[in-house]
């Protein structure tokens, strides 16, 4: 029997993109040890024949597996791929609605840094935002989803300090 060696290629980058869903195109080139042009052409077919779908997520590319991620998880899987957006996401599902400050706080990052991963989160749709005299908080619109979201897809994640998080939460 004779393989087919750009189907198998074809075979193993769709495969990873299932595994590790929203891995960007540089994440991606080394998980599956092809060349540049060999990995876009093979994306660039696997997007047309509808296998895999494309999410622009500020400066990166992020793939998805069309029948592993629905379209609308999308942004939540971008920001969960995002090691300070995927902290201060872990925070709100474990606490509650909390300030900038108090994110800012339990991440160790300055405000200004904080607010910027907030505004993101925002625009996205993920975060609401109340404010109640000169207090802005934010909380989670869907805590269930990021919750279902990140215990399915935690070990493609890789971050302690947010299973930590959620693990001292899951005690409760």
């Amino acid at each position: 029997m004779v393989r087919d060696p750009e189907l198998e290629s074809r075979r193993r980058i769709h495969q990873t993109i299932q595994q590790h869903p929203g891995l960007h195109f540089r994440e991606l080139l080394g998980r599956v040890a092809l060349a540049q042009g060999t990995l876009q052409y093979h994306l660039h077919g696997l997007e047309a024949d509808g296998l895999v779908a494309v999410s622009q997520d500020g400066g990166f590319t992020r793939y998805y597996a069309t029948t592993r991620v629905r379209p609308e998880d999308r942004p939540l899987m971008d920001a969960l791929r995002r090691e300070y957006a995927r902290r201060i996401l872990a925070h709100l599902v474990a606490e509650g609605p909390l300030t900038t400050q108090a994110l800012s706080e339990r991440i160790g990052k300055a405000p200004s840094t904080v607010s910027w991963h907030i505004s993101r989160l925002v625009d996205a749709g993920l975060l609401t935002r109340t404010r109640a005299a000169q207090e802005v908080r934010y909380a989670l619109v869907d805590r269930d989803r990021v919750l279902y979201l990140y215990t399915t897809f935690r070990g493609s994640f890789t971050d302690r300090l947010v299973d930590r998080l959620l693990g001292l939460w899951d005690s409760y």
